[in-house]
């Protein structure tokens, strides 16, 4: 079963709930991973990283600009698609895939980050976001 299937077996739960506004988040999710689908895009999680990497821009923005309630509703979109995910790495874990990149990819200083984030992006597998990841890079190497 996809991830396609399985949110519109959620949206379909939700529409018999009356949850309005999980709905619409469902359908906006839905629709992201039809569109991908039809472009030929199959990596259905980076589709959902990116929509959940949207909201919270969008809410950071609103916060910004001072609306609170329309922050709150991009964020609570934001984890409803996290539920989605596979659960992030922890700072431990994602220390260790850092210093096992760093090692492999023979790094000794800051110049060499573009190796590191090179050889631990694949290892990490989206479940951290990349600056997380380039943060404990730059912390390993000293920048």
């Amino acid at each position: 079963m996809t991830l396609a299937d399985t949110v519109k077996q959620d949206l379909t739960t939700a529409l018999k709930a009356g949850e309005k506004e999980r709905v619409d988040a469902l359908r906006l999710i839905l629709s992201e991973l039809q569109k991908a689908a039809k472009d030929g895009n199959d990596d259905e999680q980076a589709i959902l990283r990116r929509e959940r990497k949207r909201r919270l821009e969008s809410a950071k923005a609103f916060r910004d600009g001072d609306r609170p309630e329309l922050a709150a509703k991009e964020e609570s979109e934001a984890e409803l698609i996290a539920a989605y995910l596979p659960a992030e790495l922890g700072d431990d874990e994602l220390r260790a895939i850092v210093e096992a990149a760093v090692a492999e990819a023979g790094a000794t200083s800051p110049k060499d980050m573009g190796q590191v984030m090179k050889a631990a992006m694949p290892k990490v597998g989206g479940r951290a976001d990349g600056k997380r990841v380039s943060a404990i890079v730059r912390e390993v190497l000293g920048a």
